[in-house]
């Protein structure tokens, strides 16, 4: 199982724009590089859905509420990965967890989105 630890997050009004982190801090090249990484968001009294995820050969797919809004993008070199969030809406308001999936699964712990006039 891979660590994941999450960074970024916020409060921002209608339009605004946040960037999520996530790291793996402790995991190995061989190890991080093959991994589907994906970010997931819970809204308060929801499931948690799947946002966007992105695959080892960079290829990436979207929930169709973001597409054109929200960009996945991975560093393998860094062992990081990011959630670019333009337009943000009050709907977008949730806690974003990032995901990896491997032979295992990891979360990170979770970041707070509020978006709010």
């Amino acid at each position: 199982q891979v660590r994941l630890v999450e960074s970024g997050g916020g409060a921002v009004q209608p339009g605004g724009s946040l960037r999520l982190s996530c790291k793996a801090p402790h995991a190995i090249t061989s190890v991080f590089n093959p991994l589907l990484l994906g970010w997931y968001r819970q809204a308060p009294g929801k499931q948690r859905e799947l946002v966007a995820t992105i695959t080892s050969g960079g290829n990436t797919e979207y929930v169709g509420s973001v597409k054109g809004r929200f960009t996945i993008s991975r560093d393998n070199s860094r062992k990081m990965f990011y959630l670019q969030m333009n337009n943000l809406q009050p709907e977008d308001t949730a806690v974003y967890y990032c995901h990896a999936q491997g032979r295992d699964t990891s979360w990170g712990q979770g970041t707070q989105v509020t978006v709010s006039s």
